[in-house]
This record gives C-alpha cells, sequence and structure tokens, in this order.
C-alpha cells in the first residue's frame, strides 16, 4: 500500500471517528492478517473488533455479521484490498 493511500486512510478514520489512529497500530493489526484470514468468518470478525476497538468506535453485532458476509461475498483477498480502501474513501 502506498504512502498516500496509507496517510489517506489515517485521516480519513480520524475524521470519521473524531479519534486519531496511528500509523502503527494500523500496522500492527494488518501484520496478522493473511488470506486465510479472509476466508474465516470467526476470523474476520475478530479482525472487525480488533479495528473496532483500535478506534474506539462500538460495532454492533449486526453490522459484524453483515461485514463478515460482505468480505465473504466479494471473494475479498489481499490482492484487491487497496483497491477496496480506495473505494471506502470515496465514501
Amino acid at each position: 500500500m502506498d504512502k498516500k493511500l496509507s496517510k489517506d486512510i489515517l485521516n480519513t478514520v480520524s475524521k470519521k471517528t473524531g479519534k486519531p489512529i496511528s500509523e502503527t497500530s494500523i500496522k500492527k493489526i494488518a501484520s496478522g492478517v493473511s488470506p486465510k484470514t479472509l476466508q474465516s468468518d470467526a476470523q474476520i470478525r475478530q479482525l472487525v473488533k480488533q479495528v473496532s476497538a483500535m478506534a474506539g468506535v462500538p460495532v454492533t453485532e449486526e453490522t459484524i455479521r453483515e461485514i463478515t458476509s460482505a468480505v465473504r461475498k466479494s471473494g475479498l483477498n489481499l490482492n484487491n484490498l487497496e483497491g477496496l480502501m480506495k473505494m471506502m474513501l470515496k465514501k
């Protein structure tokens, strides 16, 4: 992921949550993500909860289910994660 995109993500998350997010925090979570992570509902749920806790933004069980379902249906993998992040930044 290029540095400009990383900085855009940090700025967007900080603006939307009203809380500063460090690049180190994001890298720590990202380092534990593998293609296998995105194939397991339990691991996707855990990842969503980690990001939620890092951002200090509560996420309902319904939202976690929706995110998990969307990730599984999209066939999301680490190779197209950057494209997904760019799309999300436009919202």
